[in-house]
Order: C-alpha cells, then sequence, then structure tokens
C-alpha cells in the first residue's frame, strides 16, 4: 500500500469517526461507498480501507450483501463498558494533570463551546463539544495505546452522552466539566483523576436508571391484566 493511499484512509477514517461521535452519522446509518467516495472525492478502495479500521473500532458493523452500517448499541451494552471507561478517563485526567503543566486551553474552549450550544439549546453541538473534550483530555494524557484504548469504546461513549441528555439541565451539563479542568490545571493528580471518575460514574447512573424503568415496564407488560 502506498503512502499516500495510507494517509488518505486515515484522514477519511477521521472524517467518518468524527461524524459518528457527532450524531452526524446515526446509530443504523448505511455507509455506502460509492457514496462516500463520490462525496469525499477519492475512490472506494480508501473508504472500504477506513470502513474496516472503523469495524476493529466496533463503530461499524458490516453484513454480507448488506454493506456497512453504524453500530447501534443498546443500554445492555453500555453498562458493561462504564467501568472501562471510568479507569481510561480516570488514569487519563491524572496522566494530564501531571503533564499539561497548567496548560487546559483545549478543554478550555471545549467548555466555553458547550456552554454557548446549551444556551441555544443546541444538544446536538453541545454533545460534539462534550466528546471533544473528553477526548481533549484524554490527549492530554500523551498516551497513544490509551487514546487508542478511549476510541475502541466508540460508539458506546457517543451513545451513553446522548442517553444522559434528557436528564440533566443542558448548562449543568457543561458545568459537571469545570472541577476537571481545574484539577488538570492545578497538577493535582488525584483529584483530577476522582472528578474523571465521578463524572463517568454520573452518566452511568442514569443509564442504570433507564434500564431499571424500561425491566419495569417490560414487567407489567407481560403480567396478566388484574
Amino acid at each position: 500500500m502506498s503512502v499516500a493511499r495510507t494517509v488518505l484512509r486515515e484522514q477519511i477514517k477521521e472524517i467518518l469517526l468524527e461524524r459518528i461521535l457527532r450524531g452526524e452519522l446515526e446509530p443504523g446509518e448505511r455507509l455506502v461507498e460509492t457514496r462516500l467516495a463520490r462525496e469525499l472525492g477519492t475512490s472506494q478502495a480508501p473508504v472500504r480501507e477506513a470502513l474496516r479500521d472503523l469495524e476493529l473500532l466496533r463503530l461499524v458493523e458490516s453484513e454480507p450483501f448488506r454493506g456497512a452500517r453504524v453500530r447501534a448499541v443498546d443500554d445492555s451494552q453500555l453498562l458493561p463498558v462504564f467501568p472501562v471507561r471510568a479507569a481510561l478517563e480516570e488514569l487519563a485526567a491524572r496522566e494530564a494533570a501531571r503533564k499539561a503543566e497548567g496548560d487546559v486551553s483545549s478543554l478550555e474552549r471545549e467548555l466555553d463551546a458547550m456552554r454557548r450550544a446549551a444556551v441555544r439549546e443546541d444538544w446536538r453541538t453541545q454533545i460534539a463539544h462534550d466528546l471533544a473534550f473528553h477526548r481533549a483530555m484524554v490527549e492530554l494524557a500523551d498516551n497513544e495505546p490509551l487514546l487508542q484504548s478511549w476510541l475502541v469504546l466508540g460508539i458506546e461513549v457517543s451513545t451513553a452522552f446522548a442517553v444522559y441528555w434528557t436528564y440533566w439541565d443542558h448548562l449543568d451539563l457543561a458545568e459537571f466539566h469545570v472541577p476537571i479542568v481545574e484539577a488538570i490545571r492545578e497538577g493535582d493528580s488525584a483529584r483530577a483523576a476522582a472528578e474523571a471518575r465521578k463524572h463517568v460514574r454520573r452518566t452511568e447512573r442514569v443509564v442504570r436508571q433507564r434500564t431499571r424503568g424500561a425491566e419495569r415496564r417490560a414487567a407489567t407488560a407481560a403480567s396478566p391484566a388484574g
């Protein structure tokens, strides 16, 4: 494979990854190679390779004769992800506090964007910047295996963000990130790690609450009429 084609594949993968995480490409949506190649002004080969990479990240699934589509995730698949994500983001925040040397500008940009989107009640944009905040935090840790491990959670992370959106005031959702930013800015590794873990567990509680509600409704529907 040529260097140019490898670079093109990576560029296409990043474009599609961003669209999936932002919710522009929704769970279950078909990813047609010819259409994507035409839109991106390239041949089908690097698109096909990028889709394979995204399948390894569990963002995309494919079936014979049906092509590729954005992978859909339900709550039963989400719940096992939270302990893993909590561990990864706890480590990321700890390392970011140690290595950022007080420079949290990338986090502040995403936080400000979240606040502006919340005021406009633009939930899709707010989710995108919320996700970007967490990725920026992981990138501040400056640990490539950690970043790749976080990206593997892909669609589960973005789905979790969409799930908890209706349970909180949107401005509150933005402000939840402030303790993480402050701890990383101050270089307080222990506090940054604790705040990052608390942040993830807050989302987990919402998903568990939603799961219990769904189970109660299913049990009610299955019980004989009294």
